[in-house]
């Protein structure tokens, strides 16, 4: 089964961040994930962390920015990364050199690299250029931490000019730049925004051992999964069944927006997709926490 994490940023909207980690664990997450901890201090976030007895299995590389003071700033102008991006190599790398830091005291394995919008008058060409270099810098200081780092295709309607729109070009530039500790990010939502046939993609992609985290969300509203088009529970019997072909161990972030919006308790309402689904794996587990044959 696979194993899910919040996503911080999005679930428990109506609390502060730091409490949100507890509320995921009293809900019945194995994980937490965000897009930044970097407004926060890191002794709090540990503190959060040891208290709920959740990992922080993902967040995001600073959006933009020299400094992570200067990180939140740049999302709320519209950097949505640097990565792609000819002539802000220098910011790249101390947003990466500054994630990694905290990467490491927050025992995180991944990072989203964000590789960002290709800007007017660069060609396709030259930003996959830049952002291939850069992901080459990139992954060998990230292995020595022992942190794995994920690129991600995000649909165009949601973020238009987006470097990597769709699982093939990701696929692409993680096998161009051949490092071991470099990934594909799979959300489930953007694929079938972007592209579509998700079961067959992830029968494609998970047993080549490039997809490193999974995220989900419901189409098009990206509220919870079970809400739309998207048939996120059958989606997670191909999760689990091409996972236990391929040996692959990972996590589904949940990313969305609870339907409720900031209503108290408005993402616990939600998680009835959860619940059953543990209450499956539960029942098909058996007593003794073995696989019924």
């Amino acid at each position: 089964m696979p194993r899910f994490a919040a996503n911080l940023s999005m679930l428990y909207p109506e609390q502060p961040f730091l409490t949100r980690f507890e509320a995921a664990a009293r809900d019945g997450f194995s994980g937490v994930e965000c897009l930044f901890p970097y407004t926060h201090a890191q002794a709090g976030v540990r503190a959060a962390l040891a208290a709920s007895g959740l990992p922080l299995v993902l967040f995001n590389t600073p959006p933009g920015g020299w400094t992570l003071e200067e990180a939140e700033a740049a999302w709320a102008r519209g950097d949505r990364g640097t990565a792609c991006q000819p002539g802000r190599e220098a910011e790249f790398r101390a947003g990466l050199t500054q994630a990694l830091d905290w990467a490491a005291a927050l025992g995180c394995p991944r990072l989203h690299c964000m590789a960002g919008l290709r800007p007017a008058g660069v060609t396709p060409e030259a930003a996959r250029a830049t952002l291939l270099a850069n992901l080459r810098w990139a992954a060998p200081l990230a292995a020595r931490q022992g942190v794995q780092l994920l690129i991600e295709p995000i649909n165009p309607r949601d973020m238009p000019g987006f470097a990597i729109q769709r699982q093939a070009e990701a696929h692409a530039l993680v096998q161009a730049a051949g490092a071991p500790n470099l990934g594909v990010q799979m959300d489930l939502y953007h694929c079938q925004m972007a592209e579509g046939d998700v079961a067959a993609r992830i029968r494609q992609y998970l047993p080549t051992g490039r997809v490193g985290h999974f995220q989900v969300a419901g189409v098009p509203g990206r509220h919870e999964p079970d809400v739309g088009e998207l048939p996120a529970d059958a989606l997670f019997d191909v999760i689990d069944e091409v996972a236990a072909a391929c040996g692959w161990q990972g996590w589904v972030g949940c990313e969305y927006r609870p339907a409720r919006g900031t209503q108290p308790g408005g993402t616990r309402a939600g998680l009835g997709w959860l619940h059953a689904r543990q209450a499956r794996q539960k029942e098909k587990m058996g007593p003794m926490g073995q696989a019924h044959r």
